[in-house]
């Protein structure tokens, strides 16, 4: 009996309202057993012209649902049109809207600057700032331990870094030797996914992964590569991965892995790197007067400081001095800046281990074997650990700011150890002036302007609907969305786009360890000179995720398109 009700159910749901009004559903499904049978069925003496009705009836409702489609797509095609129109040049509209400042400060967390006390600092691309050329070097080096140390073939050496491919934020895959840009929730962009050093389509992709969204949950053998010292390395990756795939080779994805991350570390810790910068500062350093203007306005503002950095004093000093000479006695005498100085710390795990301090030597390049349970001035120390820092120094967590440029080594640790943590990402200057560019704000003006049409057609006409007319403008509509989306994606980086932005204006993965890891953000230290050192850093209120990102509404162009409409009547 149900399913004979279902059944009538969906034979009298087609019908308008004035038909199910003159014929009772009730009467029907508890009616006789003939009138059961011959509406369930479809037979009997009464159903050819009951039928004939029906059919009729569904069939007008069917026409009237098909008109009111393509009027909606009609009315859709006219505001394409329109908007095509606004799009021959840029509205004067754009030049109203607010510009971001390249060397402001971004506010993740609310942040009192009174309220801190301590300032700590990571060493390299934070105090100091580098050039291409150690990107180059570290390459270099790392493909020639490869080949001499690790068998790989000789080929290999005639590699050349190239500057244009990598960009910070970036994941390598472990296990299928693929490079990803992922956005905010964990998604592959879809011109962000390389094998080697070529770009795989979404088809591609789909086959490889089963689905565009991988998922902070499975992404378990996904390496981040967070700082601009990846930059080789996710370079010289892609290098081998294409090398063996261009001669035919059978590799692994994790070995390679394994084996680049491994040149490296031997890159760092073996100290050629070090030697090769100190031989010739001026070809690899970046002098930046701020730092040294913002390191003594906190000592004259009462401020404790202390340097935490993983590499070797000697790096350090010789960089200090260089990037101070042209200060006089400052240069040899960097360290009176700091109340403790602390080299070779090992971070991430000096947050999370137990090591013991140990006092450095300077003259004879040697560790004492004494405890550590003080900090003396005028003296380096190595290795430590977080736990045995707070013990020492009595610093409160509230009371600390950390600043470094590796999310995860500098800032994970003390973000979950209570510190305050500011994030130093030099990208930030370039992405943000090309942001407030008008071509830029002008491309994503037109970009949601489409979004928003091909809503409004998916929301009218069903994948079954499409005739040649809804599916042409489909597909007009999908590629001017995707010329405004080329076009913002070239204004970046031209392998994987921006930094912090997907190719549609949203936000990236890297945006959001951004705002997991750090209260706030800015291109360099010294960019805190620009503010009160009393003031008050908070979230702007009308925050979407990222605090520097400005999204430009479609309704920019809408109002010019009305305002001129206004005026042709007007002036009629």
């Amino acid at each position: 009996m149900a399913a004979i009700q279902r059944r009538l159910l969906f034979i009298v749901s087609p019908c308008s309202r004035a038909l199910k009004s003159s014929l009772s559903v009730s009467s029907f499904i508890f009616g006789s057993r003939e009138d059961l049978w011959i509406l369930g069925l479809g037979m009997g003496p009464f159903h050819r012209s009951f039928s004939t009705n029906v059919m009729a009836e569904s069939g007008a409702v069917d026409q009237l649902r098909s008109a009111d489609v393509d009027d909606k797509v009609e009315m859709i095609r006219r505001q394409f049109e329109e908007a095509k129109r606004s799009f021959l040049d840029i509205p004067a509209a754009l030049k109203e809207m607010p510009k971001m400042n390249p060397e402001g400060i971004y506010v993740n967390k609310n942040l009192k600057l009174g309220d801190i006390q301590v300032y700590g600092f990571d060493y390299d691309y934070t105090l100091a700032h580098y050039s291409k050329n150690v990107q180059s070097l570290i390459y270099d080096i790392a493909k020639e331990y490869l080949v001499n140390e690790l068998k790989y073939p000789e080929s290999c050496l005639r590699f050349q870094y190239d500057s244009s491919f990598p960009i910070r934020g970036l994941s390598y895959d472990r296990l299928k030797g693929c490079l990803l840009k992922l956005d905010f929730f964990g998604s592959i962009e879809p011109d962000g996914c390389f094998f080697g050093r070529h770009k795989l389509s979404m088809k591609k992709i789909k086959e490889i992964y089963g689905t565009r969204h991988i998922g902070r949950d499975q992404a378990g053998g996904l390496v981040g590569l967070m700082d601009l010292f990846c930059f080789s390395e996710a370079c010289l990756i892609a290098d081998i991965v294409q090398h063996f795939v261009d001669d035919q080779l059978n590799f692994d994805a994790s070995n390679v892995y394994q084996d680049v991350n491994r040149a490296i570390q031997h890159v760092h810790q073996s100290g050629l790197v070090h030697k090769k910068i100190l031989s010739d500062p001026q070809k690899y350093f970046m002098k930046n007067g701020q730092m040294l203007h913002f390191l003594k306005m906190l000592k004259e503002k009462g401020k404790k400081l202390f340097l935490l950095t993983n590499s070797p004093f000697n790096f350090v000093d010789g960089g200090m001095r260089f990037m101070l000479q042209d200060y006089g006695d400052i240069r040899d005498s960097w360290r009176d800046l700091f109340d403790v100085v602390i080299a070779r710390a090992n971070k991430p795990c000096f947050y999370t281990s137990e090591h013991p301090f140990r006092c450095y030597d300077i003259q004879k390049d040697t560790l004492a074997f004494t405890a550590v349970d003080k900090f003396l001035p005028d003296q380096v120390y190595y290795h430590g650990c977080l736990k045995s820092f707070l013990q020492i120094t009595k610093w409160n967590g509230p009371e600390v700011i950390y600043f470094g440029d590796h999310l995860f080594s500098d800032l994970r640790g003390p973000s979950k150890a209570g510190w305050r943590t500011a994030a130093i990402i030099h990208e930030l200057e370039s992405e943000i002036r090309i942001q407030n560019d008008e071509n830029y704000r002008f491309q994503q003006a037109k970009f949601h302007i489409i979004q928003e049409l091909l809503g409004k057609f998916h929301a009218i006409v069903s994948k079954c609907q499409r005739g040649e007319a809804h599916q042409t403008l489909l597909d007009e509509l999908n590629k001017e969305r995707q010329d405004a989306r080329a076009a913002m994606r070239s204004m970046f980086n031209s392998s994987f786009g921006a930094t912090f932005l997907t190719d549609t204006g949203q936000e990236s993965a890297f945006s959001y360890h951004i705002q997991q890891y750090a209260d706030v953000y800015t291109s360099k230290p010294g960019n805190f000179l620009l503010y009160p050192p009393e003031a008050w850093l908070h979230v702007p209120f009308d925050i979407k995720i990222m605090p520097h990102h400005v999204k430009v509404p479609s309704s920019l162009l809408k109002t010019r398109e009305h305002s001129q409409a206004h005026c042709q009547v007007s002036s009629g």
